[in-house]
């Protein structure tokens, strides 16, 4: 699978460790470390932001500067994939009218990712997958935290409904926010993100011990190391749930 690291991280010097012959999760909303993923990276795919904006309680409404940014994009050779724009606590029917709206719908679908949320029917998952080269799931309503007992029971419904009856994917999954070992090993997911490196790199209180790594720039490695050091399953089959927490103690 695809390890996708998500920006800004800092220093810039930590983020080129981060995503040096890697792949990088450029977000329209933190969009200043794009030249570097051009510069370093094997490849990046392109978040909407609206996650951030959500949480920031100013969802986007005007989408037209997205498209504008993603039809420049999209052909550059290292370009994955865009998260198509999605309402996060939304209804079916305002997430659908925007996949409608989705400029390369038709014409290019590899283009762009629609996103189906963990709160919404199995039934969507199901129409989605079936129509659609890749989709990503996100945790939202009462499945908003990853790794909860009832996150995983959902996940579990979500992967029944979306592999067939040999565990195979019907398209490419992609883990939104779950580039924790503990979570895209259980999944067979094509990728996943996280801004995990991000969060965690500058924390000088979640590195302690002897062998502490001395800079930013060498906590990025190990990180990067032991994430990728990990790889999702092949074929979905039902497993229990992790006891244990993510890389630094909580979900990435």
């Amino acid at each position: 699978m695809i390890h996708y690291h998500g920006t800004p991280i800092t220093p810039a010097t930590a983020a080129a460790r981060a995503i040096q012959s890697g792949h990088a999760f450029i977000s329209f909303r933190h969009p200043e470390q794009l030249g570097l993923a051009l510069e370093v990276a094997q490849s990046f795919a392109v978040d909407n932001g609206a996650f951030s904006a959500w949480k920031s309680g100013k969802p986007i409404t005007d989408w037209q500067p997205y498209y504008e940014w993603v039809a420049e994009l999209h052909r550059y050779p290292s370009y994955d994939f865009a998260v198509i724009p999605d309402v996060i606590d939304g209804d079916e029917a305002a997430n659908d009218a925007l996949l409608a709206e989705w400029p390369w719908r038709e014409r290019a679908p590899w283009v762009g990712a629609p996103v189906w949320h963990l709160h919404e029917s199995l039934e969507r998952l199901e129409r989605m997958a079936l129509n659609w080269p890749r989709i990503c799931i996100g945790s939202s309503g009462e499945y908003a935290q990853v790794g909860t007992p009832a996150w995983w029971t959902r996940m579990s419904e979500a992967m029944d409904v979306v592999c067939d009856k040999h565990g195979r994917p019907v398209c490419k999954l992609h883990g939104l926010r779950m580039l924790d070992p503990e979570v895209f090993s259980r999944f067979p997911f094509a990728s996943a993100d996280s801004t995990n490196i991000g969060q965690n790199v500058g924390i000088d209180s979640k590195w302690r011990g002897t062998y502490t790594p001395p800079t930013k720039e060498s906590r990025a490695q190990v990180m990067r190391e032991r994430i990728e050091a990990h790889q999702s399953m092949t074929f979905w089959e039902r497993v229990a749930a992790p006891i244990q927490q993510g890389l630094f103690g909580e979900a990435a």
